[in-house]
C-alpha cells in the first residue's frame, strides 16, 4: 500500500551529490527490538538499482520490519536507512519508494479509482490512476466500493496504491496472498514490466517458485540476520542437497550396493526400493551431484537409467533457516 500520509509539508531534503550513482536502498547497522525482543540484530545491505530481490525467512524472521525500516514507518534503534540517497521518510514523500504491505486496509465506502487518485495527488511524479488501475488489472473495478472487492481485489488495489506513485524502489511484502493462480501468473508479468524499466523491486513471499521465476538476487534472513545472500543458484548451492537417481539390474543389487555407495564423496544419504519387482532403484542425496557421478562411474558397477536433480529452493530454505544455522 502507498504510504501517501507521510507529510510533504518539510523543508526539501539535500539528496546527496550522486545520488543517481548510490545505491537504490543503503541499511547501515540498522536494529529494532519490540519489548525487549530482537526483531533485526544489526544489519547492513546495499541493494542496487534495477535489481528484483527476494526476502526469504520464515515467519518472525524480520523481514517485514527490515521492510519497515526502508519505507521509513518503523525507525530503527540503531543505524541508518537511505533510499536513492535520501533518509527513508523524506524518499517517500518523495515518491522515491512505497510499499505494497500485508495490513494495510482501506477506507470503506470509497471506490477504488477514488482511492488510487488520492494517492496519485500525493506524489510529484505519479502515474496517472488509469495507468495504475491498468497495471493492476481493476480497470473494471475502478467504480466498485473497495468494502465490496474480493481478498484478490483487495490485494491488486494495494498494489495499485503503491505503483501510482511511480517509484524508483518497489517493496511487495507477500504481494500474491489471496491471488489464484491466474491472478499471481498476471501480477508477476506486470512486475517483470515494471522492473525492465530499470526500477528496483524488493519482495517478501513464501512462494519459491515465485522467487526462481522473478528474482536476480535472494536474500535469506532468519533470527533478525541475513545468513544468505546471493542469486537463486549461488543459494542453492549455499545448503541446497541435489539427488542422483539410477536403477540396477534387480532389487537385491540395489540392497547389496547400499554401503557403497554411502562412502561416495558428499554422500549425505541413501534409499534403494524395488521398482515394479524387477528392478532395484537407488536414490542418492548428496552435496555435489558431479563428484558423486564421478565417483560412481568408476567405484559402483551395474547401474543404468542415470537421473540428477539439482537443488532446489524448497530444501536449500529449509536447511538454511535451521535454528541452530541462523544462530551462528
Amino acid at each position: 500500500m502507498s504510504t501517501s500520509t507521510v507529510s510533504r509539508a518539510r523543508a526539501p531534503e539535500r539528496p546527496l551529490a550522486n545520488s543517481e550513482a548510490a545505491p537504490a536502498v543503503e541499511l547501515t547497522g540498522v536494529a529494532k527490538r519490540y519489548a525487549g525482543t530482537v526483531a533485526v540484530h544489526p544489519l547492513d545491505l546495499s541493494l542496487r538499482r534495477g535489481e528484483t530481490v527476494a526476502l526469504l525467512g520464515p515467519n518472525g524472521a524480520g523481514k517485514s520490519t527490515t521492510i519497515g525500516m526502508m519505507l521509513g514507518i518503523v525507525r530503527p534503534d540503531a543505524g541508518t536507512a537511505r533510499v536513492d540517497g535520501r533518509t527513508a521518510a523524506r524518499a517517500v514523500a518523495d515518491g522515491r519508494i512505497a510499499g505494497m504491505l500485508q495490513d494495510a486496509g482501506a477506507m470503506p465506502g470509497v471506490r477504488v479509482a477514488e482511492l488510487v487518485r488520492l494517492s496519485e495527488r500525493s506524489y510529484p511524479n505519479a502515474l496517472s490512476t488509469a495507468s495504475a488501475l491498468e497495471l493492476a488489472g481493476l480497470t473494471g473495478e475502478a467504480k466498485r466500493r473497495v468494502d465490496r472487492l474480493s481478498g484478490g481485489q483487495a490485494q491488486r488495489l494495494r498494489f495499485a496504491m503503491a505503483i501510482v506513485a511511480n517509484p524508483e524502489v518497489l517493496l511487495l511484502d507477500e504481494p500474491t496472498r489471496a491471488l489464484d493462480v491466474q491472478g499471481r501468473a498476471e501480477f508477476w508479468a506486470a512486475m517483470r514490466d515494471f522492473a525492465h524499466s530499470g526500477k528496483t523491486v524488493v519482495f517478501a513471499t513464501h512462494y519459491l517458485d515465485e522467487v526462481a521465476e522473478n528474482a536476480q538476487r535472494v536474500i535469506v534472513i532468519a533470527g533478525g540476520r541475513i545468513i544468505a545472500d546471493g542469486t537463486p543458484e549461488q543459494i542453492r548451492g549455499t545448503a541446497g542437497t541435489s539427488v542422483v537417481r539410477f536403477r540396477f539390474d534387480g532389487a537385491a543389487g540395489a540392497a547389496r550396493h547400499v554401503d557403497l555407495l554411502a562412502e561416495l564423496p558428499g554422500v549425505k544419504s541413501v534409499e534403494h526400493a524395488a521398482v515394479e519387482n524387477r528392478a532395484g532403484q537407488a536414490t542418492v542425496t548428496c552435496a555435489d551431484a558431479d563428484t558423486v557421478v564421478r565417483a560412481l562411474v568408476t567405484t559402483v558397477p551395474g547401474w543404468h537409467d542415470l537421473q540428477v536433480a539439482p537443488p532446489d529452493l524448497n530444501s536449500t530454505f529449509l536447511e538454511l533457516t535451521q535454528p541452530e544455522r541462523s544462530r551462528s
